[in-house]
């Protein structure tokens, strides 16, 4: 178990404002339907939903970016929309949330990534995806990898969001990172099972146990000593500084290159009400403390009370540092 002293802790908070951290991934737009049910169709064996509200988010790496701003960062977004209203929603949105989006490219080859949500009281009843999993193409991806080029000069860290959706490519993937350790600015990874072990020579990266264990290659096992083998074989799988596994109410465990022991870090949440977005919460805390010149146990410290602050709300949620600042003992 780790302690960090709540001064030190707040005194990373404080240089959070301002620090230009670049998001590369899969933007999505998430559409949620919410209402009551009360009766079956009479056209079909179907509940009739009587909507009650719609709204829209950010999500995949979308949310990331928005979790940056809440937090006084200057996202920059490097990404891909389709040519149609769903794109115009997601700029227009991400706009308003200060997120900086000249880095994201319209492709009229592809679809904006949707998923549409229909609830009724708080339970899903049925999901809709708008999508395209082929990888963008290299007009796409140069137009992309220019604006990244761009936005690396003044930036103080990196997130790559990985939904699997054809934005990070084996070149892009490369690419960031060699330029990410050129500039010796940290790079943070939230994975894609199919692509986990290309992400080799990076910061950290943040899989929660389920990832860990798929993408490692090995059947899930219970107790500390499985943790303890899984995340050491993942740290040299990937060759990588760190690895920050989350484990639900078992906290965090992180390991360290040349540390064969992992520091573990207990859960804060009270009450887990939903985990949506608190793996995008945890990298935005985690790599925007490293560029605010934390240590990485000091990172993985602050990104836990964040991850805490999120599960205790509903849907796709941000932590404020007031929040933070207000949780820390």
């Amino acid at each position: 178990m780790t302690t960090v002293p709540t001064k030190r802790l707040k005194e990373i908070l404080n240089h959070f404002e301002g620090q230009e951290i670049i998001v590369v991934g899969d933007i999505m737009l998430d559409h949620f339907i919410k209402g009551t049910v009360s009766r079956i169709s009479p056209e079909a064996p179907v509940p009739v939903v009587d909507v009650k509200k719609e709204f829209f988010v950010a999500g995949g790496a979308g949310n990331v970016a928005v979790n940056l701003a809440a937090l006084g960062a200057k996202p920059v977004l490097v990404s891909v929309v389709g040519q149609d209203l769903g794109g115009e929603m997601l700029k227009g949105f991400l706009r308003d949330k200060k997120v900086n989006i000249y880095g994201v490219t319209e492709d009229p080859d592809r679809p904006t990534t949707q998923k549409i949500r229909v609830m009724a009281e708080q339970q899903q009843i049925v999901r809709f995806d708008r999508e395209s999993k082929k990888t963008i193409s290299p007009a796409v991806s140069s137009q992309c990898m220019k604006s990244f080029e761009l936005a690396i000069k003044t930036a103080k860290g990196v997130i790559l969001s990985d939904y699997g959706k054809g934005m990070l490519s084996d070149h892009n993937i490369k690419t960031i990172v060699d330029m990410c350790r050129k500039h010796k600015i940290p790079v943070c990874v939230d994975p894609k099972i199919d692509n986990f072990k290309k992400y080799k020579n990076i910061t950290c990266m943040t899989p929660n146990t389920k990832e860990a264990w798929e993408g490692a290659g090995d059947s899930p096992k219970t107790g500390e000593e499985a943790i303890e083998k899984l995340g050491n074989k993942i740290l040299k799988m990937l060759d990588a500084d760190s690895i920050l596994i989350t484990r639900s109410a078992d906290g965090m465990s992180l390991f360290e290159k040349g540390n064969e022991k992992p520091i573990t870090i207990k859960a804060t949440a009270r009450e887990v009400y939903d985990v949506t977005g608190a793996g995008d919460t945890v990298i935005s805390v985690f790599t925007l403390a490293l560029a605010a010149g934390a240590k990485l146990p000091e990172a993985a410290v602050l990104a836990n009370y964040a991850a805490g602050i999120v599960v205790e709300k509903s849907g796709t949620a941000t932590a404020t540092r007031e929040e933070i600042e207000g949780v820390l003992k």
